[in-house]
């Protein structure tokens, strides 16, 4: 509902005459005149000054809903979704020129500002041009879903609880003169209303995809967070990834089987790629009683995860589906980093040391190092900064050209002429164009990729051979010992909160959903939110910039891959339509 304010002579609003414009707009819309009165409707306004027509932010406050005192359900009002108002115009008007003290008016540094167009907004939105991303819930389809107190609040106060109410921003960085445009998420942890009892729950955990540092601490936490924190006592393991579910049979899980598990690598339920037999899968689950479902694996595996719980709610069950995203490349669109990233950065950086030291001790000796990086050059990248022994760094999302003039091979022989060695560090994925494909896919449908990081090697060799230098390539490729290796301190932190994150949200009911980060609060994320993308690097971007000043490498760029570039920022994330960091391209700088 919009309505413009009368003016008073200088331009601002009569706000004497709010409650008569306020009780008509009701009249209006409902059908009947208020007589209460609105004293908590939070307030914002817009601001133009002289030489720009877009809205300001202005301090917003928590105010009440639009039926009396009673608090809107402000994250499903905003979202326009038959819950709450329309999120359409969420302006709202300004109270008084000089202000009140509490935010709810201008402050006198706006007063050189000419008003125009002030607002008012039935519904409470203090987060304006917000889009909430709602995540499934067990009542959308079970009509008679019982409340239960949760069980820690028997020992904990209720301060300890997240408000239902509350949401996480994907993007943090606005623009003062636009107008926010983010994606927002249910922030994750303990609710004081779950819908199962302990004695009731019956829980299923499975590793999918390839090994990943922070795999067993994962399965340790959420045993321990059912456990200790829900009593729960009926948590088994699904042997050998998906395919378990209709080939083994379950093992049982309690803190004593998972004991000191964290400090191994792999995963103790073991682990395989496709199996994803949906109808299968679901009936195995129905067959054995299982209401929670935990799926630890990458973005494949989450989409078999979304297709389970689509698939259980179609039959109608009480099935509960958190994933936990995983993925050693950090490849995860949204949220901050995946676990397991931090310890393949810092098992990365030690091959590049090896590589180094074998490198200075020969002359012109050439330290070469593949890491994992499939179609994101994340470990490559970070390693290569963390390291800073690295003259070259060659990722996916950056092409490069061999010969000519600036290409890779005319750097290689400078470099080598100006220190005498040279460390060079490619992901996986890199340099696919140039090398001849390996065919076919992997069980979880990826493309097989050809050896990179051999492919190089030789054509090093047979470069710096026709120039007659006297040389040295050592050849590491550390894949599989950086992702076997037990996570570090850091990443047992994070899986940690990932599993009870994940704990909290299934307990509350919800489903078809993953958990993660996003800018340092954790977050309930849509599988299917989670899914569309991948995270990639911005060869564009500031982080890729430090790189290149961190090695003094060239950027290997010509016109056709900066129009491709352009091409890909021109979509609603876009830095210069919206005023923010496109997320897609720009995670984490």
């Amino acid at each position: 509902v919009r309505v413009t304010l009368p003016r008073q002579r200088n331009g601002s609003p009569n706000v004497e005459r709010l409650s008569s414009t306020l009780s008509a707009v009701i009249m209006s819309v409902v059908g009947f005149a208020p007589t209460m009165r609105f004293p908590g409707i939070a307030m914002v306004h817009r601001v133009h000054s002289a030489n720009c027509s877009t809205p300001r932010l202005r301090k917003p406050q928590r105010g009440i809903g639009f039926f009396g005192n009673r608090p809107a359900r402000s994250a499903r009002a905003m979202s326009g979704n038959g819950n709450g108002f329309p999120s359409a115009d969420k302006w709202l008007v300004p109270k008084a020129d000089s202000g009140d003290g509490n935010g709810n008016g201008v402050s006198g540094n706006d007063s050189e500002n000419a008003y125009k167009d002030s607002f008012l907004c039935l519904t409470e939105d203090p987060l304006c041009g917000g889009t909430m991303r709602e995540v499934p819930h067990l009542s959308e389809w079970i009509s008679d879903l019982p409340v239960y107190a949760n069980p820690m609040s028997e020992k904990w106060e209720s301060d300890h609880f997240v408000d239902p109410d509350d949401v996480v921003a994907q993007n943090v960085v606005l623009n003062i003169t636009r107008p926010m445009n983010s994606n927002l998420f249910s922030r994750a942890g303990p609710r004081q209303a779950i819908h199962f009892r302990s004695e009731e729950v019956r829980a299923a955990v499975v590793t999918c995809g390839g090994l990943c540092p922070g795999l067993n601490t994962v399965i340790r936490e959420v045993v321990h967070t059912l456990w200790f924190l829900y009593g729960v006592r009926n948590i088994f393991g699904v042997k050998n990834g998906y395919r378990g579910f209709y080939s083994e049979n379950l093992i049982n899980l309690s803190p004593k089987e998972v004991d000191s598990i964290q400090h191994k690598g792999g995963t103790i339920l073991g682990t395989s790629r496709g199996g994803s037999d949906i109808s299968k899968i679901v009936d195995s689950i129905q067959a054995r009683g299982i209401n929670h479902l935990y799926v630890i694996g990458g973005d494949g595996t989450q989409r078999g995860a979304n297709a389970i719980y689509l698939e259980a709610r179609s039959r109608g069950m009480k099935l509960v589906v958190a994933g936990i995203p995983k993925t050693i490349d950090n490849d995860v669109s949204i949220i901050d980093r995946s676990f397991g990233f931090d310890t393949a950065v810092e098992e990365a950086q030690r091959a590049i040391t090896a590589a180094h030291v074998e490198a200075e001790s020969t002359p012109n000796g050439i330290g070469l190092v593949k890491v994992m990086g499939r179609h994101a050059g994340w470990i490559a990248m970070h390693a290569s900064l963390a390291s800073r022994d690295v003259d070259l760094c060659l990722i996916p999302e950056s092409s490069f050209y061999m010969d000519g003039k600036g290409g890779l091979k005319e750097f290689m022989s400078q470099r080598l002429a100006e220190n005498g060695h040279a460390v060079v560090v490619v992901a996986e994925g890199a340099g696919q164009e140039h090398v001849l494909a390996a065919g076919g896919t992997d069980a979880s449908g990826n493309a097989k990729l050809a050896d990179v990081g051999l492919w190089l090697g030789a054509q090093i060799k047979d470069h710096l051979k026709s120039t007659g230098i006297e040389f040295s390539l050592k050849y590491i490729d550390p894949t599989y010992m950086i992702r076997a290796v037990p996570s570090n301190a850091s990443d047992n932190v994070y899986c940690t909160v990932l599993a009870q994150s994940a704990v909290h949200g299934a307990m509350a009911g919800l489903t078809g959903f993953t958990v993660g980060p996003v800018n340092g609060r954790h977050a309930w994320l849509p599988i299917t939110q989670v899914v569309k993308e991948s995270n990639q690097v911005n060869p564009k971007g500031r982080m890729w910039a430090r790189l290149l000043a961190s090695t003094g490498q060239p950027g290997f760029e010509n016109e056709s891959e900066v129009a491709s570039w352009n091409e890909k920022a021109a979509d609603p994330m876009d830095v210069k339509a919206t005023g923010m960091t496109n997320e897609k391209y720009m995670v984490g700088y």
